[in-house]
């Protein structure tokens, strides 16, 4: 017989089947409680509840295990690129020479905006938050492309492959002209001919007589950052766009609204306050010692360490943390923030009170010292996360538009008032 899981309300007993994942983590199908006894599980947070069964990527956090289709994050970020990591999350599959050829080909030809997208522009404050714009120049972008944006499932999915292509190339050229209209400067336009990242670069930082090149240690490291971020399970962002998507809504609504949710400083926002925390312990002298011992006793906040579902060395960050020591190699100069940040690991991983809260480094840590380097301003780092989550958020979408027909609707324990009735004001 399958197992299951026996919960006692009320004097009675119900018995529930229990869902084993490929990876032998368990969870309790609970659907059918409500209907069978009238409780609901409750949940703050959602930090216990499967919202669904996913085929994308594996998280343990107990050991610091990361997975996308099954692959290693290790192998894929020795291995692979942004782009091939896209293919694979989004398809399923790593791409065949073939295959990898037309999905670049796809979002190289797509890069450039609309001619009229240069008057969206015009309509926001230079000073308007880059974020944004983003979501909402995400969702201009579906108004131009109205069969992909039907919101019939059907019809969209069958524009899926072109809308993926065009989404991954397209929020890219977003983020240059958005940090561009802030700058005062012209926008550029794309080049096919070279590669994602390059090109990304090529459109924020050219100048009239003088085109951005990048090194191939900037190239590699911007990539390696996108490639680490291309997917993270059922985060608040992910969780977002499937909750949309659920709704029947299309691709671009959907990921508009997972950029918004990303916005926020307690999950996209983690890497700019990591560099402020750093600079401002430089300001002021110190070379980390003292705010080690302000944060142990309390005084302070120490940003980038610990995850809510990594209680173990995020994987991604042993990846960034090497990736950032020859980036700054290559430039031929050292930065003090990342001597500060080198003494703060050392201290998580060897201090008892670190090691005993499991507040190890987090990916966060290290990329915002790369987004630095490469010369990205604070204000853009979460649009950087936004380029690189982009191919988790279109896989999720697909996940939900080829799976349930079942609209997100989460129940809740009512703590108001009650037994109140109308009085007018006279």
């Amino acid at each position: 017989m399958s197992e299951t899981a026996t919960i006692t309300i009320e004097g009675k007993q119900y018995e529930y089947p229990v869902i084993s994942g490929t990876e032998g983590e368990k969870a309790v199908d609970v659907r059918k409680l409500r209907g069978d006894t009238g409780y609901i599980t409750y949940d703050d947070g959602y930090g216990n509840t499967g919202s669904c069964l996913s085929d994308i990527t594996f998280v343990n956090g107990e050991v610091g295990i990361l997975r996308h289709r099954g692959i290693p994050i290790e192998e894929l970020a020795e291995h692979s690129s942004f782009l091939g990591t896209s293919f694979l999350v989004i398809y399923g599959h790593l791409p065949s020479n073939e295959e990898m050829a037309a999905f670049s080909d796809r979002i190289s030809r797509n890069a450039d905006l609309h001619e009229d997208f240069r008057h969206h522009f015009s309509g926001f404050p230079t000073d308007a938050h880059p974020m944004a714009v983003l979501s909402a120049m995400l969702n201009a972008v579906g108004c131009y492309h109205s069969e992909m944006t039907s919101n019939n499932r059907e019809q969209d999915l069958e524009h899926f492959d072109r809308a993926a292509a065009l989404l991954i190339s397209k929020v890219r050229t977003i983020a240059a002209m958005t940090y561009r209209m802030g700058a005062g400067l012209p926008f550029v336009s794309s080049r096919e001919n070279i590669g994602y990242v390059e090109n990304f670069l090529h459109m924020m930082f050219s100048e009239e007589g003088a085109e951005y090149q990048a090194t191939p240690e900037i190239s590699r490291a911007l990539d390696l950052f996108f490639l680490l971020h291309a997917d993270h399970e059922q985060n608040c962002s992910t969780s977002t766009v499937r909750m949309v998507a659920s709704g029947g809504a299309n691709m671009f609504a959907s990921v508009s609204a997972g950029v918004s949710a990303l916005w926020g400083p307690l999950h996209g926002g983690a890497n700019t306050a990591v560099v402020k925390m750093l600079q401002a312990i430089h300001d002021t002298g110190d070379d980390g010692s003292k705010f080690i011992e302000a944060a142990k006793s309390g005084k302070a906040r120490l940003m980038g360490f610990g995850h809510r579902v990594y209680k173990n060395y995020d994987p991604r960050a042993k990846i960034l943390g090497s990736a950032t020591e020859v980036l700054l190699g290559s430039l031929g100069h050292s930065d003090p923030l990342l001597d500060i940040a080198r003494h703060l690991e050392k201290a998580a991983l060897e201090d008892e009170y670190f090691i005993e809260r499991k507040l190890y480094p987090n990916v966060d840590f290290y990329s915002g010292l790369i987004l630095k380097a490469v010369g990205i301003p604070v204000e853009m780092f979460t649009v950087m996360f936004a380029i690189g989550r982009m191919p988790g958020w279109i896989a999720n979408w697909r996940e939900i538009a080829t799976g349930s027909k079942r609209i997100h609707r989460p129940r809740q324990i009512y703590t108001g008032k009650v037994d109140q009735h109308f009085v007018s004001a006279e």
